[in-house]
């Protein structure tokens, strides 16, 4: 019950609206705070998208698309708790950008099938403590 990934999609021109390398921890430390994703499986990465084509297709719309994948194992009632957290600490972080600009923010968090997805790590020995 690891691996929590976020993969965020983002248009180009957000660059210039927001620290997206701040937004990566912020969404790291969010997701330990629910106490259902372990640091040790977190992985964040946000990908600028070359080609969009945003609404009307006017330049100045912006987006940021966050994407949970996590192997399953969590109530349901966990998950839904930890979506609604982690997307609080986005939009608070996007907080400015929402009030200033065209913008769209969206967040989904979905289970990955275990038996179709292996994985092997070495991180957990080169954290402190107890690799968590």
């Amino acid at each position: 019950m690891t691996m929590p990934h976020i993969q965020m999609d983002y248009s180009p021109n957000l660059e210039t609206r927001l620290d997206i390398a701040g937004l990566c921890r912020v969404l790291r430390d969010a997701s330990v705070a629910t106490g259902i994703l372990p640091l040790a499986g977190i992985r964040v990465r946000a990908t600028a998208c070359t080609h969009v084509v945003i609404a009307d297709g006017q330049p100045d719309h912006a987006f940021l698309d966050i994407s949970l994948r996590l192997r399953e194992g969590r109530s349901p009632e966990d998950k839904a708790r930890a979506t609604a957290e982690i997307f609080a600490a986005a939009e608070a972080y996007c907080a400015g950008v929402m009030e200033t600009s065209s913008f769209m923010l969206s967040f989904e968090m979905r289970d990955i099938d275990a038996a179709l997805s292996p994985k092997t790590s070495s991180i957990r020995r080169y954290l402190p403590g107890d690799g968590q």
